[in-house]
């Protein structure tokens, strides 16, 4: 897929055998990881068979939520930007069945949204 060769150049990047380490709790028998990144406290794992999202909702009381979201569950992503190809931009992955979005992240130039939305558009088609 060429994953590898775009993260390297994105400073949001976390090594995989960090990942495996750090959340080896979240992942399943013959789960491969195969990139993650932070933007803000929140960490985007891809794997062979899907997306995990750990989200920090209020710095306040530290609640933490977990997203678990088999790549053939999404039906669409979006971005929106207020200028053409915006590094400071929000993805939105839409879930199958669902009007509105599941997941609202805005980007920073931390990792490049657009990227990351060619990545996700690769797993959804495969």
């Amino acid at each position: 897929m060429g994953i590898l060769s775009f993260f390297h150049s994105n400073s949001g990047v976390i090594e995989t055998t960090k990942l495996i380490e750090e959340y080896s709790n979240l992942f399943i028998n013959d789960e491969i990881v195969d990139v993650g990144f932070k933007i803000d406290h929140d960490t985007y794992i891809f794997t062979n068979k899907r997306l995990i999202i750990e989200e920090h909702r209020k710095k306040e009381d530290k609640t933490i939520e977990y997203y678990f979201i088999p790549y053939s569950k999404i039906e669409s992503i979006s971005i929106e930007a207020s200028k053409e190809f915006d590094s400071k931009a929000s993805l939105k992955i839409y879930l199958v069945g669902n009007e509105y979005p599941k997941v609202n992240k805005e980007f920073n130039d931390s990792v490049d949204v657009y990227e990351v939305q060619k990545i996700l558009s690769s797993y959804m088609i495969n």
